[in-house]
């Protein structure tokens, strides 16, 4: 197994002898599980590796303790990867869900496992050379264009959201998952909110599914061509706009690489063979038969305020013992200031 797929073991054990024959009863061919280890990434719903007899699976499932209303709804992830399967969006099959009285005693789900290539550096220092880089950034702007033309009525989704003022809404939210999860004062996060509140734009009827958190180390590539083989993580999908995953993603090529969130910020792009931000969105667009994306550092601007809200939640799980991964949870509290400072200074661009 890659690194993509390092393991951790040492926390948040489920209990095998128990989960076994839950398995075996609820899974068609599902048979012999031999060991649960945990992956080391996901800092919202701990995910861990099946390894049974009958082969590999996933299993992913809320974290334990007190959580945030809204938060860590593994049903939904479920049912979106299940309603996508016969779309052009790439997933895993889904296998089962449980109620929140499962043998861990909280909710999950277990899937297929895929077996391919996680990029967790956005360089792609791993890549074959500048072709291949290329290509895998094409193919991710492929599956993004494909998920945003999904028809959500066709797919069963149609009640997966509520359509219309998405940004308003969602900056209600996660100003008040934000508020519910503060520890300290962020001026710029401050800021920040209240620029958001004044300059939101009208709104223009756009609407589709959204992933909610769309960006590079969110997907398995085949280990032999730049082909997605699956989007995971659809915890924060939703009906919504389809400039949030746009710019959510873009906003990747302004967060610096040396930063725990290695982004694209401070390389040579063109020498690796990476799009720039602005060929990108024009191959989303071109893609979509769209002219354009107008206020487009609104959106990035939100991308930062949400992250950074996402980011202060895991910060606070950390604090109250049951993040998935309470080392680097830790370090969300300062990931808050930075993301809050490169927003400010996009919408001081602005002014």
């Amino acid at each position: 197994m890659s690194d993509a797929n390092a393991l951790d073991t040492s926390a948040l054990a489920l209990d095998q002898a128990a989960l076994a024959p839950y398995l075996e009863a609820e899974i068609p061919g599902f048979s012999g599980l031999r060991s649960i280890e945990k992956f080391k990434s996901g800092q919202s719903n701990p995910t861990y590796l099946l390894v049974a007899a009958s082969g590999n699976y996933v299993l992913r499932a809320k974290p334990p303790g007190q959580l945030l209303k809204s938060a860590h709804q593994v049903d939904r992830e479920f049912r979106v990867m299940r309603a996508l399967s016969t779309t052009a969006v790439p997933v895993p099959a889904m296998l089962h869900l449980t109620s929140e009285e499962s043998p861990i005693g909280r909710m999950f789900y277990v899937m297929d496992f895929i077996d391919g290539r996680i990029f967790w550096d956005p360089a792609l220092p791993e890549a074959s050379g500048n072709d291949e880089r290329a290509a895998i950034y094409d193919a991710m702007n492929g599956t993004l264009a494909a998920l945003h033309d999904v028809d959500v009525e066709a797919a069963g989704l149609g009640d997966f959201g509520r359509p219309g003022s998405y940004f308003e809404r969602q900056l209600t939210r996660w100003t008040g998952q934000y508020r519910a999860a503060e520890t300290d004062a962020v001026a710029d996060m401050d800021r920040l909110i209240a620029w958001l509140e004044t300059h939101m734009p009208a709104d223009d009827g756009l609407v589709s599914l959204v992933h909610g958190d769309y960006r590079l180390d969110n997907m398995i590539f085949a280990s032999d061509r730049p082909q997605v083989l699956a989007v995971l993580d659809w915890e924060l999908s939703t009906l919504g706009h389809p400039f949030a995953d746009i710019a959510y993603q873009c906003m990747q090529w302004r967060l610096p690489h040396a930063s725990g969130f290695r982004g694209l910020g401070g390389i040579d792009r063109a020498a690796l063979g990476l799009p720039s931000e602005q060929d990108y969105v024009a191959a989303y667009c071109w893609r979509r038969g769209l002219d354009g994306i107008g206020n487009w550092n609104f959106f990035l601007a939100f991308s930062f305020f949400r992250l950074a809200a996402i980011c202060q939640g895991v910060y606070r799980r950390a604090l109250d013992g049951n993040a998935s991964n309470p080392e680097k949870a830790k370090t969300y509290g300062e990931a808050v200031k930075l993301l809050a400072g490169l927003a400010v200074k996009l919408i001081d661009k602005e002014a």
